[in-house]
C-alpha cells in the first residue's frame, strides 16, 4: 500500500540554519533515504520551497488565488515522501529512521487513496 509521509518543521528554524548545518542534516537524511531505496520502498520525495512563496487557490467558481498557505499551525509542511509498504506499521518503521536523521521534525503518515504516476523529472537542487 502506498503512504504519504508528510514532513513538518518550524520553517523559521529551518531557514535560520547555516549552509553547513543544512548540508549536514541533508546528509543524514540521505542515509535514511538510501535505506528506503535499497529495499525498494521509496517513491517520489520532495523538499518544498518556503511558504512565503506559496499560493493557494480557494473559493467558489474559478476561485481566487491568495498568497500563502495560511497555516494556523506552529509547524509548516516542508516536504513529503511517497513510500510503498505492506502496512502502516512498516511505514512507521521508516518514519522512525527519518526522525532519527531529523529529530526536530514532525512526521505524519497518511494512506494514499489514489496515485497517478507521471514521468520522472530530472533531480533539481534547491534554489537559494
Amino acid at each position: 500500500m502506498l503512504y504519504a509521509i508528510l514532513a513538518y518543521h518550524v520553517e523559521a528554524e529551518v531557514m535560520s540554519w547555516s549552509a553547513e548545518e543544512d548540508a549536514a542534516l541533508m546528509a543524514n537524511l540521505r542515509k535514511a533515504h538510501e535505506r528506503l531505496d535499497q529495499v525498494g520502498r521509496l517513491g517520489p520525495a520532495a523538499r518544498l520551497g518556503e511558504t512565503a512563496r506559496a499560493r493557494t487557490l480557494r473559493g467558489p467558481g474559478d476561485g481566487t488565488i491568495l498568497d500563502g498557505p495560511f497555516a494556523e499551525t506552529k509547524e509548516q509542511l516542508l516536504g513529503f515522501y511517497v513510500v510503498d509498504f505492506p502496512d502502516e506499521d512498516a511505514a512507521f518503521d521508516a518514519v522512525h529512521h527519518l526522525r532519527r536523521a531529523n529529530p526536530s521534525a514532525v512526521y505524519e503518515v497518511r494512506p494514499i487513496r489514489l496515485f497517478i504516476p507521471g514521468h520522472a523529472f530530472a533531480e533539481t537542487a534547491a534554489e537559494n
